[in-house]
């Protein structure tokens, strides 16, 4: 350990001498790549130090108690002070670990949240409009953005489907575990008899890809116009604005028809089969990894049910951690920390326990 901070504390110190060089201030990719770096290390190389300061401290004091002329007065004062620092490099050590642990290169992208009605009709379509305003709610609220992609709207105000992009600081690392199944228990406003119906909507979280990231070949594209159907405008029924991609290879499709122009509903349709086609590649490469992620706080698996809200309890459930919250209504106004942050935690507990067998 002693060693791996020395590191971190080294290239800490390089880093400061490179971005004050003018050779590189003056490389703007360079610049930013180096900066990047070192916003990312700095943190981790604050408690590595206080961490080997707390290692001096308790030598320093150790090593008073051996001297032969330390009076007694002075030698309950260091065995105190020793209990101190132990209790507070054992603090951050703990603290340093946990920043050390492997970060998922996913983390820092922005994400393709994808919500589609699944069982329950026009209910699970409503319940699905509810989700959509609760994950903007909570993207505005940390400061987050977000813009619609695709929508197939019904009627009533519910969703089949809505395809929304997030950007951000690290919006991946917050919404990275939302994928799934999300079940909601509740009397619909058209049940005069006031029975509960369970309906459910599936979640999947997509980082964004780079155009460098995913190699897509034009022949490997079918690339289908068509007139706009629903709400969109004057060009609706009009014009074909609408655009279909068909990825010949995989077979994904991927339609878009809420912008006026086929330009545009084009370029947004790509970005949505790029973040299919990433994430596709990155299952596929990390199998392995992805079985181990679910022993920890689930696949994400868009067949896996991870969620229930019960709306007579006024109750929200996440399975897979056992965590139960009475804050329904808190939680679908986009508080969403406390459901968050227990699955982070469990994550990261996870992590470490990995790290130690």
């Amino acid at each position: 350990m002693n060693e791996r901070l020395d590191n971190i504390l080294r290239r800490r110190d390089d880093l400061t001498i490179q971005l004050s060089d003018p050779a590189i201030t003056s490389d703007p990719k360079r610049y930013t790549a180096l900066s990047r770096e070192f916003s990312e290390i700095e943190p981790v190389a604050q408690v590595a130090a206080e961490l080997q300061a707390l290692h001096t401290q308790l030598k320093e004091t150790r090593d008073m108690l051996l001297e032969p002329d330390c009076d007694p007065d002075m030698k309950k004062m260091a065995e105190e002070e020793i209990i101190a620092l132990r209790t507070a490099t054992t603090a951050c050590d703990e603290k340093l670990t946990q920043m050390l642990l492997p970060k998922d290169p996913n983390d820092n992208r922005n994400v393709i949240l994808e919500i589609r009605a699944g069982t329950g009709g026009d209910e699970a379509a409503l319940f699905a409009a509810d989700l959509y305003r609760m994950y903007c709610r909570f993207a505005e609220i940390k400061g987050f953005k977000t813009a619609v992609l695709s929508a197939n709207e019904i009627g009533i105000g519910g969703y089949k489907e809505i395809i929304a992009q997030v950007t951000g600081t690290d919006v991946f690392s917050v919404f990275k575990f939302e994928s799934g199944v999300h079940r909601v228990q509740r009397v619909p406003e058209t049940e005069s008899g006031g029975r509960i119906h369970t309906s459910a909507c599936t979640v999947a979280i997509l980082p964004e890809a780079e155009d460098v990231e995913v190699n897509i070949r034009t022949e490997d594209l079918r690339i289908d116009v068509y007139r706009a159907s629903g709400a969109g405008g004057q060009h609706v029924n009009k014009t074909e604005s609408a655009v279909r991609i068909t990825h010949i290879p995989t077979g994904l499709v991927v339609t878009c028809q809420d912008q006026a122009s086929q330009h545009k509903n084009k370029a947004q349709a790509m970005k949505v089969l790029q973040a299919r086609l990433l994430a596709k590649e990155q299952n596929e490469a990390h199998a392995t990894r992805a079985e181990a992620r679910k022993d920890m706080v689930g696949s994400g698996d868009r067949s896996e049910r991870i969620r229930t809200y019960n709306f007579p309890q006024g109750r929200i459930t996440d399975h897979r951690i056992n965590l139960t919250l009475y804050k329904l209504e808190t939680i679908l106004n986009g508080e969403m920390d406390e459901l968050i942050q227990p699955l982070i935690v469990e994550h990261q507990a996870a992590l470490l326990a990995s790290q130690r067998t």
